[in-house]
């Protein structure tokens, strides 16, 4: 469950209408997260695929009509306008890692690339983790909650158009090393996003031989 808390966090909404239903989505370009999140909540609500933009990939999208789940989630601080004041909800430190994996699939990427060293002729692998988020207090959140793993980290700002969009976590080689490691060897990894996975695994193994 703490795996679709942090993903809600990303890619999730509360909504509530003139009748008074409540009502939860999720909603994202990869359908596979979807079908974990209706497994880890043995739901057979019905996964639905919204029209694709032109330039877009298509959109899917689950939503639960929960009064019960609508609460819970305000217990731990969400709010129907949560995507710019949204704070790091109490997560206890075992679950701690599924949060963060269901966060990461929503809101985070990684970065694994050769670039050509500056005034060099030889290539070296640039990598990277990071978190996005509209709120910098969530993210200033988590980076302090992972501080146990971490050793390094910056938040960033963010620009479209000379405004500031949202802002990023973003993580180096070895705190990406120990971040991987904390997200996907913690003895509870029954979801994840497999493409990220992958890039992630890819990563690790080419610069630190680790295999997971």
């Amino acid at each position: 469950m703490a795996y679709v808390l942090g993903f809600f966090a990303a890619d999730g909404s509360m909504l509530k209408n003139s009748r008074g239903a409540h009502f939860i989505e999720f909603h994202i370009t990869d359908r596979e997260v979807l079908v974990n999140i209706k497994k880890a909540l043995a739901s057979n609500h019905k996964i639905a695929k919204q029209g694709r933009r032109k330039g877009h990939s298509a959109l899917f999208r689950i939503q639960i009509g929960s009064k019960e789940m609508f609460g819970d989630l305000r217990k731990f601080g969400f709010t129907q306008a949560k995507s710019k004041k949204m704070r790091l909800p109490k997560i206890p430190g075992k679950y701690l890692g599924d949060f963060v994996r269901g966060y990461f699939d929503g809101d985070g990427c990684v970065y694994f690339k050769k670039h050509k060293v500056k005034d060099r002729k030889r290539m070296r692998w640039v990598f990277s983790s990071r978190f996005t988020s509209g709120s910098r207090g969530f993210l200033l959140d988590l980076h302090g909650a992972l501080r146990k793993i971490v050793n390094g980290g910056f938040i960033m700002a963010k620009k479209k158009q000379q405004k500031v969009s949202g802002h990023e976590l973003v993580f180096s080689h070895r705190d990406s090393l120990a971040l991987f490691k904390f997200m996907y060897n913690n003895g509870t990894c029954n979801h994840f996003l497999k493409r990220k996975y992958r890039l992630f695994k890819r990563a690790v193994e080419t610069l630190y031989g680790v295999r997971s």
